[in-house]
């Protein structure tokens, strides 16, 4: 066999010390001169570049007591071999018809760590020939690394495109962890670490059952993100490769091992991430710092590195790769301005920069868990804090979806929870979209800290008079109670609409939230287009003012989101199929918006008030 400058890796064969067997040099699949070694295990140089030409072992031909091997990177970049003894097919495992390989793993390391997170995709040989991924284990604390393999088979159907086998295989919704039973003795897809860099522990603890759900395990701390740190090493079977959800200023990435290379894709995982079909997510090396050995959860400390490409399909037997192809990802840029210090002196503003995945199921939580820890970034936090929240929603085509409130801590959450909460809900409209499929071009967040807890409740409220003609002007007085200290009043001058009939008219005196729900259709929903939705939204009322509203005693059409006041009874009887169909709403009385005052906090709460129009 000819002489190579590569390590020696440990290949499985049925009988050692063979002539003419296939192994791997320098990249290629050679025929060459296999060194027998102790125990039937041979040894052979490790390739430094993908396979030319990858041959496959078939699933029909898998038998008890075979030996192989697999390949991962416990610590660095380099692939290190695992002996693998097949203990037979677990028929049906994966779904109708998709048996999964039962292995299991010799060698000092593995036996040592067991199979740990990051493990999954591991490519398995024997005789030479590719014949799957670990991508398996058996609950928790088991004294054995026993773990599963998916046939390459059915990762392949993922590489070649088979649209009814994908379909197939993406209908096999794998169960979620229970984190209550957790150590039962079943086979679940192996962890995948979700490296989160720059997050806190906390926020990790608030938010991490949105990614543990879908198989994820955030790990915060124990690796990081590097995209411009120079990776040279190829990725190859057995490599470290990572799924970025978030990048820049704060990192998320998923990482796994590397089963098939082509020059052009590559296979992944031997399980799903998301299982979410159709994906775009940048595609990095990794570099693994070391594997941690745990019996609870033993996972790969990670750091990832550049950015080779993008996953283009998340499926239930694999993810796939593509090389040079570049994932949209969505800009985020977020001003923090902490309090004003003693003195008056401002603390310094901190500006992060950072960009999400776009992908319908991914990128909300995403979007979520980053916002949040975006406010923590001045070290700020505090119970009685408060945050000034103003920005935009850029959405290509449309006009900006307007986001601006005041942020104050109530009975439920902490005032940084309610800020990411009001940009979860804007975002979440408009990305959510039943109808239409948005395309986001950025998020631009300002976020003014201040020192107290800016809520108030709407105590009370009256009228100048309680009788008035149209065209007159009354005003009303409000009492708002802010949190811990006086009451205050403020005053709106409304003015009675010339159009108004005679008789009692309510007015409402109260929040913004108030004002929405009089002015937006209620009950069961139907779905809007996407222009209709960003429209919807930019009506939405401020929540640090008091609103006086008008019910006018005429019918009121809600369409599309959109109050129509007024509408004459001839008129509402045209409308009355929409009315049947669920796109319209209609009620007897007319939201006249009157006028609204700057209440300083923010306020809860609604009164309403008589008034007899002469």
């Amino acid at each position: 066999m000819a002489a190579v400058k590569t390590r020696l890796w440990i290949v499985g064969l049925a009988v050692g010390g063979m002539l003419g067997s296939s192994v791997l040099v320098e990249g290629a699949w050679a025929e060459g001169q296999a060194v027998s070694g102790a125990g039937g295990w041979t040894a052979v140089a490790a390739p430094s570049t993908a396979p030319v030409v990858t041959k496959f072992f078939p699933l029909g031909e898998v038998k008890r007591g075979m030996r192989g091997v697999a390949y991962t990177v416990f610590e660095g970049v380099n692939p290190e071999p695992m002996q693998v003894e097949i203990l037979g097919l677990l028929k049906d495992a994966l779904g109708p018809g998709q048996d999964m390989i039962l292995a299991r793993l010799h060698g000092d390391k593995p036996e040592y760590t067991g199979v740990v997170a990051g493990m999954s995709g591991s490519p398995v040989y024997i005789d030479g020939r590719l014949v799957g991924a670990l991508s398996y284990r058996i609950g928790q604390f088991s004294k054995e690394p026993i773990a599963g393999i998916t046939p390459i088979e059915s990762m392949l159907q993922v590489r070649d495109g088979d649209g009814a086998a994908a379909m197939k295989l993406a209908g096999v919704k794998l169960p979620e962890v229970s984190r209550e039973f957790e150590g039962q003795p079943e086979m679940r897809a192996m962890e995948t670490p979700l490296v989160m860099g720059g997050f806190s522990q906390e926020t990790v603890e608030r938010f991490g059952d949105r990614f543990r759900a879908m198989g994820l395990t955030p790990v915060v701390g124990l690796g990081g993100a590097d995209s411009a740190a120079v990776q040279p090493e190829p990725l190859v079977p057995g490599s470290a490769v990572s799924a970025v959800l978030v990048r820049g200023d704060l990192s998320m990435a998923g990482t796994c091992t590397v089963t098939y290379v082509d020059p052009t894709r590559l296979l992944a995982c031997g399980h799903p991430i998301t299982q979410y079909g159709p994906v775009d997510m940048p595609m990095t090396k990794a570099t693994v710092l070391a594997s941690l050995a745990s019996p609870l959860n033993a996972f790969k400390i990670i750091n990832t590195t550049e950015t080779v490409g993008a996953f283009t399909e998340d499926r239930a037997s694999a993810i796939m790769g593509r090389f040079g192809v570049e994932a949209r990802m969505i800009p985020v840029v977020v001003e923090v301005v902490p309090p004003a210090m003693e003195k008056g002196l401002q603390g310094k503003t901190k500006t992060l920069h950072f960009e999400v995945l776009d992908n319908r199921q991914l990128t909300p939580s995403a979007m979520l868990v980053s916002v949040y820890q975006s406010l923590q970034t001045n070290n700020t936090a505090a119970e009685e804090l408060s945050y000034r929240l103003s920005g935009e929603i850029d959405v290509k085509g449309l006009p900006p979806v307007r986001m601006q409130g005041l942020m104050a801590q109530n009975e439920l959450n902490p005032a940084t929870i309610n800020a990411a909460l009001l940009v979860n809900d804007r975002f979440s409209k408009v990305y959510g979209n039943a109808l239409d499929q948005p395309v986001v071009t950025g998020v631009r967040l300002k976020v003014e800290a201040i020192p107290a807890r800016m809520s108030a409740v709407l105590e009370s409220a009256r009228l100048s008079r309680t009788e008035a003609r149209a065209g007159d002007e009354i005003e009303v007085e409000a009492v708002v109670h802010p949190y811990q200290a006086e009451a205050r009043m403020v005053r709106v001058k409304v003015r009675v609409p010339d159009s108004v009939s005679a008789g009692a008219m309510r007015v409402v005196v109260s929040d913004g939230a108030t004002v929405d729900r009089l002015t937006t259709k209620t009950g069961a929903e139907r779905s809007v287009g996407l222009a209709d939705t960003v429209a919807t939204l930019n009506r939405m009322h401020e929540n640090d003012r008091v609103y006086v509203t008008l019910l006018n005693h005429a019918t009121q059409a809600v369409l599309e989101g959109e109050a129509l006041p007024g509408v004459p009874l001839s008129m509402a009887n045209v409308f009355e199929p929409l009315k049947d169909a669920q796109k319209m709403q209609l009620t007897g009385e007319s939201v006249l918006a009157a006028g609204s005052v700057d209440a300083g906090y923010a306020v809860s709460g609604y009164q309403v008030l008589n008034l007899v129009v002469r």
